[in-house]
């Protein structure tokens, strides 16, 4: 378990840098470079709209690698997400800007950003499988919370290597060649998570399966197209903050605060690193007390969070923007730490693959895609304090909730077969 937990989180946090890097990028610089005509707020608005292609093609993803892992098994979606989501990466950082080749900048951005997507919703469902299929019963939760460590890892990974640059480069430099950087660096850790990946062994409960699905998809929307429903509702609130919290604060506090970018990177990603450590903590919490009740007090603190942490924000002091992020962050962990048992305990295994990570993405497009966009314009439309990007964040808060509240219960486990040896 140790060594399928580690190669699952390393992967994770490979294919998630290469996904967040291209968002932090979004909000500090794609905007001048790809969007040049635009106004300084139309740019940011176009370059997240290229952010958003990503989430559009998650499902998409999870769909074809749900239909690989659910007839070939799961080790072959880890290799083949990995493989196209930093190949996309290193070609990002390749691109010429508008300057240079004109409107086909734009266009190639928006279509490597597409299949940067395309392969993280495969990623997902290959490894919170692989080890939730692996763990025993009493401890899946924990085991499988090693996973989803793996985004914040990535996260302060990219938003790090940005940082590092953006100290010890000029703006100019920065705008001119600096931001590709990290989209370069991509290929080299592809290449060791690949590495790491090579020796896992296949799910047990794969090669259990007496008759395997032959088209998983048309099976999964035929008898369980409402819990596919339910799940990308219910986890459309943890997209929503996340993105506002990592991405279209940082456009926020740097171009209408005049925030450094320094300071806001450097706030975010602390109140990410607070949030990665208590991962395995809330998964022990819900091993202990139930899936579902930690998911309905994490969208229940959220709605109440909002509006404080718009508020925060909008002071432009670092203790208190810090402050607002982590505990906006807090609420989201205590859902999402147990969301890689819960997913998986919820779809029966011949349709497991695609129905949790279809599942998982659904929720991506719904809270992650229009997020930056929609809160953008919002605050835009606003004064100082983005009241309105509050009420949003608040407004998907609460339907998730709801959809969290028509959601049975699992543990310890509600589906028999799920449960391997102890």
């Amino acid at each position: 378990m140790p060594r399928l937990a580690a190669a699952s989180l390393a992967g994770t946090a490979i294919e998630f840098y290469d996904f967040f890097v291209y968002g932090t990028a979004a909000a500090l610089v794609l905007g001048p470079l790809f969007f040049p005509t635009f106004s300084p707020v139309a740019g940011t608005l176009a370059a997240f709209g290229t952010f958003g292609a990503g989430f559009v093609a998650r499902p998409l993803g999870s769909v074809l690698f749900g239909h690989l892992g659910d007839r070939h098994g799961r080790r072959p979606v880890l290799v083949g997400s990995l493989l196209l989501t930093g190949a996309s990466t290193v070609a990002v950082g390749c691109v010429p800007a508008y300057g240079t080749i004109g409107v086909a900048a734009p266009a190639l951005l928006l279509l490597l950003r597409f299949l940067q997507g395309l392969g993280l919703g495969g990623e997902w469902g290959g490894a919170v499988l692989l080890t939730a299929e692996h763990a025993p019963a009493r401890r899946r939760g924990l085991w499988s919370s090693f996973p989803q460590m793996g985004p914040p890892l990535g996260f302060v990974l990219a938003n790090g290597s940005v940082l590092v640059l953006s100290v010890t480069l000029s703006e100019a430099q920065f705008a001119r060649w600096g931001w590709r950087v990290p989209f370069w660096a991509a290929g080299i850790i592809a290449v060791a998570g690949l590495w790491l990946r090579s020796s896992l062994p296949e799910s047990p409960r794969f090669l259990e399966i007496d008759v395997h699905a032959r088209l998983p998809f048309a099976e999964l929307v035929r008898r369980h197209w409402r819990l596919v429903l339910l799940t990308g509702g219910a986890l459309a609130v943890g997209y929503a903050v996340f993105y506002a919290v990592t991405t279209w604060s940082l456009a926020y506090a740097t171009e209408r605060l005049g925030v450094s970018r320094t300071v806001v990177l450097g706030c975010v990603m602390a109140a990410v690193v607070v949030k990665g450590a208590c991962t395995p903590l809330v998964a022990l919490l819900g091993d202990r007390f139930g899936r579902r009740p930690l998911c309905l007090a994490g969208c229940a603190a959220t709605a109440l969070w909002m509006f404080p942490m718009v508020m925060l924000l909008a002071t432009g002091a670092p203790p208190l923007m810090f402050l607002g992020f982590l505990g906006a962050l807090l609420a989201f962990i205590t859902m999402f730490a147990v969301i890689s048992a819960y997913l998986p305990e919820l779809y029966e295994p011949r349709v497991r693959c695609t129905g949790a990570a279809v599942g998982y993405n659904l929720g991506g497009v719904l809270g992650g895609a229009l997020t930056p966009i929609v809160a953008t314009a919002l605050a835009e439309r606003g004064g100082r304090v983005p009241w309105g990007v509050g009420a949003y964040l608040t407004g998907i808060a609460l339907l998730s909730l709801g959809c969290f509240a028509l959601l049975p219960e699992t543990r310890p486990v509600a589906v028999a077969a799920v449960e391997p040896a102890a």
